[in-house]
């Protein structure tokens, strides 16, 4: 073979490996000004069909709300000629003879992947599944500036009188990893509390969880454990299941929760079913857990199978396999009843938390199609990853870690605690280490922790696509789209440090006995230092980032840091501070 003709096919390697990473993160597309090869959306217009789901047909409405957020003009839905185009494979004609045409390569038989693509005078959004379509869309918004947290961090929307579309095709790909979502965990009394005082309830309805899915589904998840200390999701309110399964988000109960039942069910009403005992009480808890499936059954959530103590703790102070095997075939007889179906058709999933991973290590082991999910240590160091046998199980492995935490030897819960670079880390491991079908994160109250919450979902999604050498820039991003581009550096720099100060140990676990006096006035001098330069940064800020800045920067550096202050304080007023 001769150089010219090496060099030729060498470069037309090049140019397919191009444009394949071209295609795989969706790229910006929508600009505010006048650029060459783009046009503007005029009439906002956004089609789309009755046939769609409802999850895409309430992201669709939600698109129409940010456009006039951006514009200020209002926008439509059609069912005829429209600018923007919104469709699922299966659900819209035109979509399915492009996609035969070979106009939209690459979505059928795809998960969760979306195409967004000028074709003619369209602006088309076509999605493989309805939860692809959903990201197509909400792709859409993000691009046109309305950020995943305009809600629940009050991040602006700054306003433009034209938007302006890039002609090309652009795609985020699939994910990762297949299941993706948060825990709301430890939710008294701060978000029992906001939520009596924003939505009058004295529990989680169907309103305030519509806020969490669209918060979901904006950052591409698709899965939620729901808030379990005191509320109970499925029996509160009879619309929030409903609500879930309307906007496309699948449910699952915690590591402790079995067969799709909330803890409170139960613990609401002990004398009625007996002891949380399957020794004792099989009976009846083996009623428990069928209303739980006979519930969910016509929906696509995952079942938590298996079985702790009552209230999370241990079932016993032993390891009883052979009961715990039994619980887990009951639970599997019980959902193939129910459903009708083999139980291998209804995702699963069993989680070694604390004391279960001693069940799996002492030799029980679950059906093939089971997801077993591993946790961390719970304060973010991953216990365990499969062994290169153990990578061949059909159902895979699930991740369950936390940035938030109640228990020994101290809370983690008030404050994100988590530096950048460790849960970067660790999420690495994870993955790289066969933990690929399922990752669920502890938030607690969903509020302190939006940062590492991003991070999370968009390493789920694509999790390769952060190394060492450029981390930073997710951290940069995410600041650009809350604060603004020229102010985008400082504010990540300061980010990445109170991550960084606040990980050496939580604000629980801080007294005076921590530091020696000189490593004290350090630390002290450190945050001190910090908090000039967050203020500094909030005063050059516009007014309408000031809210979302003071939240998500300035809040976090202030509080740690009057904390490590007053400990300071006691250090050298106490008379034996270290007794």
């Amino acid at each position: 073979m001769n150089k010219r003709l090496i060099l030729l096919k060498t470069l037309a390697f090049l140019v397919c490996v191009t444009a394949v990473s071209q295609l795989k993160a969706a790229s910006q597309f929508v600009s505010f000004l006048p650029e060459a090869d783009a046009w503007q959306l005029k009439n906002l217009t956004v089609g789309l069909s009755q046939k769609e789901h409802s999850c895409v047909q309430l992201a669709a409405k939600n698109l129409l709300v940010d456009f006039e957020k951006v514009t200020g003009r209002k926008a439509s839905l059609s069912e005829g000629a429209a600018e923007v185009l919104v469709g699922t494979v299966g659900c819209n004609p035109q979509i399915d003879q492009w996609v035969k045409q070979g106009v939209l390569p690459g979505l059928k038989g795809k998960t969760e992947k979306y195409i967004i693509k000028t074709i003619g005078s369209q602006l088309v959004i076509a999605g493989s599944d309805k939860r692809g379509t959903v990201y197509g869309i909400y792709e859409l918004s993000k691009q046109i500036g309305v950020s995943p947290w305009y809600y629940w961090a009050d991040v602006p929307v700054e306003q433009h009188a034209a938007i302006y579309i890039n002609k090309g095709e652009y795609t985020d790909g699939e994910p990762a990893v297949r299941y993706r979502g948060l825990f709301l965990n430890d939710e008294a009394p701060c978000l029992t509390t906001w939520v009596k005082n924003t939505f009058d309830t004295n529990y989680g309805g169907h309103q305030f969880y519509e806020k969490v899915f669209e918060l979901i589904l904006r950052l591409k998840g698709n899965y939620l454990w729901p808030a379990m200390w005191g509320w109970a999701f499925y029996a509160d309110d009879p619309e929030n299941l409903k609500t879930a399964d309307r906007m496309g988000v699948m449910m699952g109960t915690s590591h402790h929760e079995p067969m799709a039942r909330n803890h409170q069910e139960y613990a609401r009403h002990r004398k009625e079913w007996g002891a949380w005992n399957y020794s004792t009480n099989k009976d009846n808890l083996d009623r428990f857990f069928r209303e739980g499936i006979e519930r969910m059954k016509n929906t696509d959530d995952i079942v938590t199978i298996g079985m702790r103590g009552d209230g999370d703790e241990a079932m016993g102070n032993g390891t009883d396999t052979r009961l715990l095997e039994e619980i887990i075939n009951n639970q599997r007889r019980i959902i193939k009843e129910v459903t009708k179906r083999p139980a291998k058709e209804t995702p699963q999933i069993w989680a070694l938390y604390k004391e279960v991973q001693d069940y799996y290590d002492a030799g029980l082991r679950v059906p093939d199609d089971v997801t077993i999910l591993l946790c961390d240590d719970n304060w973010g160091n991953v216990r365990r990853i499969p062994t290169a046998e153990e990578k061949k199980r059909k159902g895979g492995w699930g991740l369950y870690y936390h940035v938030d935490y109640v228990g020994a030897p101290r809370n983690s819960k008030w404050i994100n605690v988590t530096p950048i670079q460790n849960m970067w880390e660790q999420l690495q491991l994870a993955y790289n280490g066969g933990i690929q079908k399922l990752w669920i994160l502890n938030v607690g109250d969903l509020k302190p922790m939006e940062y590492p919450i991003q991070l999370f979902m968009d390493m789920a999604w694509d999790p390769a696509k952060y190394q060492v050498d450029n981390l930073l820039d997710h951290t940069r991003d995410f600041c650009a789209e809350s604060f603004g581009v020229p102010h985008a550096d400082e504010a990540a720099s300061i980010l990445n440090l109170v991550c960084k100060y606040n990980g050496r140990i939580t604000s629980e676990m801080l007294d005076a006995r921590t530091y020696t006096c000189d490593e004290f006035e350090r630390v002290v001098n450190e945050y001190k230092a910090l908090e000039t330069r967050a203020l500094r940064l909030f005063l050059e800020l516009k007014p309408e980032c000031q809210d979302a800045y003071r939240q998500l920067v300035l809040f976090p550096v202030q509080a740690m840091g009057n904390i490590y202050e007053m400990y300071y304080c006691l250090l050298y007023t106490s008379p034996s501070p270290r007794d």
